[in-house]
């Protein structure tokens, strides 16, 4: 009887030097136990690292490898991240991570193909050592990408074995298909994963938004308090003392009522601030593309070329990308450095698109918010949440020494699957 692996069931797969086992399936019974092992992981919860984690450990006992890592593309599809791995390695899980095109795992997830290192590890140009790993402890190693035609690239699989092992075609297409095998499963979980994140990002939002609308609130009353209330008993003082002083001394009187008019314009100007904190009257009188003028005009420290459309958006949606422009302008007036910086607004296959860039000093884009409220970090996050919550997405573009650019994008109602402008 002959397995499915094209060998007699019961004999170990040899490679042609004679020094040691190489990967393969020695019977049916492996193969089937293998499947099964897959099929149970996948179907054992919707979590990425436990998943990854079961698909090391079956990887590495139906091939007779000594350790796998499974490294899964992260949500930014920039760099992948370490999500499982056999024991002793499995405590670096989240900790390991490899942008696109570095070190062999980067470079085959960047080339879509497998990578073979028999020895001599170091002499090659796409290996990069990681020390946590233990590298040097192991001889040869295979990397094949996991990839499936839904899904696309999913991640990375590396197996390594001590022994010099001479790994073949036919391991490779072993590793390819349990790479596909799994691809599914994983994309579903990286799925799940960045649902909850919007969820929980959603919860974090409007946990925000309520003690901002409080802090508002208190604001909003302490200036009426403070400012509007206090102009308000001193506006009826002067307009008492030009009453009573009309008759007898109408210079006095006419002294008293211009003041009072001079409280009135304070007042006026304490009530609109209060009230453009709250919602922009401009957006009501002129609409996104106005309050973006508008927002424009009142920065003099750069230069801002405008390219907006007249388009009309949802209230809600209208406000939402007001407000990011301005923590955009605010970000570069605080940090950028900028002598020119561009708004760009547009409506396109029903999608709004909204493009805020400047030629400032950049910064390295990190995969985590920061919880600094200074830095431009913490405005990302911010605008990122804002975006999430009217159902869109914000992207950044920046690196150091040569500028951001803010995108953010709203699906509309009538939205059909959004493109980059750029493209039509």
């Amino acid at each position: 009887m002959t397995s499915s692996f094209g060998r007699e069931p019961g004999h170990a797969l040899l490679n042609p030097y004679g020094e040691g086992t190489v990967l393969g399936l020695t019977s049916p019974e492996r193969a089937n136990a293998l499947l099964l092992g897959i099929i149970e992981a996948a179907s054992s919860g919707p979590h990425v690292e436990p998943l990854a984690a079961a698909v090391a450990r079956l990887i590495t006992d139906a091939t007779a490898t000594d350790v796998c890592f499974v490294h899964v593309l992260d949500d930014t599809e920039r760099s992948l991240t370490l999500a499982g791995a056999t024991p002793p390695f499995d405590e670096y899980v989240g900790d390991i991570h490899l942008p696109i095109g570095s070190g062999v795992a980067g470079w085959v997830a960047s080339h879509r193909e497998p990578a073979v290192i028999v020895e001599r590890k170091e002499e090659d140009p796409r290996y990069m050592p990681i020390p946590a790993l233990r590298g040097t402890d192991y001889t040869s190693m295979a990397s094949v990408p996991m990839e499936s035609g839904p899904s696309g690239l999913v991640g990375v699989l590396n197996v390594h074995t001590v022994r010099r092992r001479q790994f073949t075609d036919r391991d490779l297409q072993l590793l390819r298909v349990i790479g596909r095998l799994v691809a599914g499963a994983l994309h579903q979980a990286r799925v799940h994963r960045k649902l909850e994140a919007r969820e929980r990002a959603h919860e974090r939002f409007a946990e925000q938004v309520i003690a901002a609308q409080e802090a508002e609130r208190r604001r909003l009353a302490g200036d009426i308090h403070d400012g509007i209330s206090q102009r308000l008993v001193t506006l009826s003082y002067h307009l008492d003392a030009a009453g009573h002083s009309i008759t007898d001394d109408p210079e006095l009187a006419v002294e008293q009522l211009g003041l009072a008019r001079g409280l009135v314009d304070l007042t006026l100007d304490e009530a609109r601030a209060a009230i453009g904190g709250l919602r922009p009257p401009v957006l009501d009188d002129l609409g996104l593309a106005g309050g973006l003028a508008s927002l424009a005009r009142s920065v003099p420290h750069f230069e801002i070329e405008l390219e907006l459309d007249d388009d009309r958006l949802p209230e809600h949606v209208e406000i939402a990308l007001y407000r990011i422009a301005q923590e955009c302008l605010q970000n570069i007036t605080k940090h950028a450095r900028a002598t020119l910086a561009r708004i760009r607004f547009r409506v396109h296959r029903g999608t709004a698109w909204l493009e805020v860039i400047d030629d400032g000093v950049g910064f390295d884009v990190q995969p985590a918010p920061s919880v600094d409220p200074h830095s431009p970090g913490y405005g990302m996050q911010s605008m990122a949440e804002r975006a999430e919550l009217v159902g869109g997405r914000l992207r950044v573009i920046s690196r150091r020494g040569s500028g951001t650019t803010i995108i953010a994008t709203v699906p509309l109602a009538t939205a059909e699957p959004d493109a980059d402008p750029e493209d039509a």
